[in-house]
């Protein structure tokens, strides 16, 4: 699948306001949609680890899951994923399960990144199925919403901490 910058641009848009929608729910800022051959999403969703009370439901799960749902199979090889932030290691571990090729992200996640920061696991050549990663998509903005749901909650810490 090719897609031009402004596509690139229009669908990490998109992955941004499920992120805004995570920080609403005082999750972590993370967002993605995973995007057809036909350039349609298929998907979209937020972190919602907090909001169901289940570890594993980071914003790359749950829209593979819902992809899975839509596609009626557990392969999405006519699929790109357009992420906020890198991908972990359980999610990058999940993109390359459900052989999704393509995989876009915002900001890079330096103490979690599975796919380029920590670990290349989605590029590695041992294993039978690799992805075309490609980063820095609205970098920017990724990385604010992240800073800024981080400062935030850092506030709020302190300000309890003050009040007690």
């Amino acid at each position: 699948m090719e897609f031009t910058e402004e596509e690139k641009v229009t669908f990490m848009q998109e992955a941004l306001k499920e992120a805004k929608k995570a920080a609403d729910n005082e999750e972590v800022p993370i967002g993605c949609v995973l995007v057809s051959a036909d350039k349609t999403i298929l998907a979209r969703a937020f972190n919602r680890r907090e909001l169901d009370g289940q570890a594993t439901h980071h914003a790359e799960i749950c829209a593979i899951e819902q992809a899975n749902q839509v596609i009626g199979n557990w392969r999405l090889t006519d699929c790109a994923l357009f992420v906020s932030i890198e991908p972990c290691v359980m999610c990058a571990g999940a993109i390359g399960l459900a052989r999704i090729p393509q995989v876009y992200f915002g900001a890079t996640n330096p103490k979690f990144g599975g796919t380029v920061s920590l670990y290349q696991i989605l590029e590695d050549e041992r294993l039978n199925h690799r992805v075309h990663v490609e980063s820095g998509i609205c970098q920017e903005a990724a990385a604010e919403i992240m800073q800024t749901f981080f400062r935030n909650r850092r506030k709020k810490l302190k300000n309890k901490k003050n009040m007690i």
